[in-house]
């Protein structure tokens, strides 16, 4: 992935797409497949926003069957197992825990009922997928953390688990394999329009501020959080935006392979205790939003709640010294008026200004890919074009497949029947990880390298072999290697170290990097980067003020002072 602004100077492109989320790679990728010209343009780094600021979670949403949004339900299931198919090594099955006490809200019963529908809407997949029901001591047993003062049993289910952030990288590099001109850190400045209708825009290169046009026959909004905020998108959308803000902490490691899904006592909402790269992600919040787009923080009172619901379940609590990190994002909704953030729809549409320009609104990480088909189709409907979508079931671009393995494999990926907790098809690759072994690198990490590389970890295997010291973990208890640094660095189209740090390998969020660690992997990759030690100096102090704003329970650990 090379990042060439020049790609977009005064070229006519059949599309333009805003918004290097989730919902705008999946755009460019589908029309890139139906032959159409596309450019990709994002005004910060790939999916910097929202997109990752999820619960990194691929799932049908069983909460929603609360509120009888079945269709939302079905459509993101069917997505799930669309991607658990056509990415095995991006999309990896996780099971969650459903503990039910005497004082909870929803009783078995009601539970079981649920559990039963969420299965039936699935397409019955299987018992690997399927929900199983366990008394007290069985459900006790299988998550020790929890306490078991009132505890009459439990249920667990199965969904799914992503990188959200590298997801969406895979993504556009599949829109750029196939000609779409993909461009971060492109601000489009002004849309271009004749006879009041859009027929492209001036774009501006934020790396050294110089500007060009570009033309298209259909423009595609898919901008998220910023509908609601920016000159004419403002004016035509942004009353029908509702902005909540969702937050996650980051905590030390549970010691499960398993997540629990988990009820506030406080206000009867859910949230999830999922294992993530050897952590805990903690989250997530629901609350209205109307602050700064460009500086969404953590609040205290974020992590505040947080804390006091985990602890309620908890054998042994947490607490803000716990914290290791944490991250906020906006989720940009389809407008409504109901009370509770948490009660609004996360559903998908689609509207069109009276200049031609469509905006999508709202949506899930999930069923983006649909929902894009739905833009797409609507865009070469007006281009006159019949071309259907290529997307679903698609194998993703970086989707490995291992020389031992048989291809039928990958159209076959239910889950044996003896199922234990976190088991998925990363362990049969046994070449690869011959391989990774011989290099000094371990089953965990290894695991880790196929989910974000896929077929790409043979590049890791190259620039080991001219540099086998390479192998060592960049933090001694997370399954990061200093190859998977430089290969990011250098073929991840990355601006920025934050890019690096955050999205590529999120180590930002996952560990306490220092000034002095931020300063080293800085000087690391700067021959890559073309950085000179102005420029190491900037962009490790910029990480420093990034951590310290973003996260404000490391604000009295003088560990972090910068």
């Amino acid at each position: 992935m090379k990042r060439i602004f020049g790609q977009l100077r005064d070229k006519n492109f059949d599309l333009l797409v805003c918004g290097g989320g989730i919902y705008g790679a999946w755009a460019a990728y589908d029309a890139a497949l139906r032959g159409l010209s596309v450019a990709l343009v994002e005004q910060g780094d790939w999916a910097g926003a929202t997109s990752s600021a999820s619960s990194k979670l691929v799932h049908g949403g069983l909460r929603y069957l609360e509120t009888y949004d079945f269709k939302l339900v079905k459509k993101a299931l069917a997505e799930r197992q669309m991607l658990l198919k056509a990415a095995p090594h991006r999309v990896w099955p996780l099971r969650f825990g459903v503990p039910v006490y005497a004082d909870s809200r929803v009783g078995s019963l009601m539970l079981k009922a649920g559990l039963s529908l969420y299965d039936f809407l699935a397409g019955l997949p299987g018992p690997a997928m399927s929900h199983h029901r366990y008394g007290r001591e069985d459900f006790s047993g299988r998550f020790p953390i929890l306490k078991t003062g009132g505890l009459k049993g439990g249920f667990t289910y199965a969904d799914a688990q992503t990188d959200d952030a590298r997801l969406v990288l895979e993504i556009v590099d599949g829109a750029i394999s196939h000609g779409a001109a993909c461009v971060n850190y492109c601000r489009l400045s002004r849309l271009i329009e004749q006879d009041g209708k859009a027929i492209g825009a001036m774009v501006q290169d934020l790396t050294d501020g110089s500007e060009s046009n570009l033309f298209a026959k259909q423009i595609v909004y898919a901008t998220g959080c910023w509908m609601a905020a920016e000159g004419e998108i403002a004016q035509e959308q942004g009353s029908r935006v509702r902005l909540t803000k969702g937050v996650h902490l980051v905590m030390p490691s549970s010691g499960l392979k398993e997540a629990l899904l988990l009820t506030a006592k406080s206000d009867g909402r859910v949230f999830f205790i999922i294992p993530w790269y050897e952590r805990t992600l903690l989250g997530t919040t629901d609350t209205d939003y109307r602050g700064s787009l460009d500086h969404v923080a953590v609040e205290t009172q974020d992590v505040a709640y947080l804390l006091a619901e985990a602890n309620r379940y908890l054998n042994k609590g947490w607490n803000a010294k716990d914290v290791i990190g944490s991250f906020a994002g906006l989720r940009a909704l389809k407008y409504s008026d109901v009370a509770t953030p948490s009660d609004a729809s996360r559903d998908w549409k689609l509207e069109t200004a009276k200049n031609g320009a469509h905006y999508s609104i709202g949506g899930k990480l999930t069923s983006a890919r649909e929902d894009a088909a739905v833009i797409v189709d609507t865009v070469c409907e007006r281009l006159g074009i019949q071309t259907p979508c290529a997307t679903n079931g698609k194998p993703f671009p970086w989707v490995p497949v291992p020389s031992a393995m048989p291809l039928r494999w990958l159209a076959a990926p239910e889950m044996p029947e003896i199922w234990t907790p976190g088991e998925d098809k990363l362990g049969r690759f046994p070449a690869m990880e011959a391989q990774a072994q011989q290099f000094g690198i371990d089953g965990e990490c290894f695991r880790w390298l196929i989910r974000r590389h896929g077929k790409r970890i043979e590049e890791i295997f190259i620039i080991l072999a001219g540099e086998p010291k390479l192998a060592f973990r960049i933090v001694p208890d997370l399954p990061f290697i200093h190859a998977d640094l430089l290969l990011c660095a250098r073929d991840e189209m990355v601006v920025h170290l934050d890019d690096l740090l955050r999205r590529r390998m999120p180590l930002l969020i996952l560990s306490r990097l220092d000034k002095d660690q931020l300063h080293r992997l800085a000087t690391m990759v700067a021959p890559i980067m073309e950085w000179d030690e102005a420029a190491i100096e900037s962009e490790a102090e910029n990480c420093a003020r990034m951590i310290s704003r973003e996260h404000p329970e490391r604000l009295s650990d003088p560990r972090n002072a910068t």
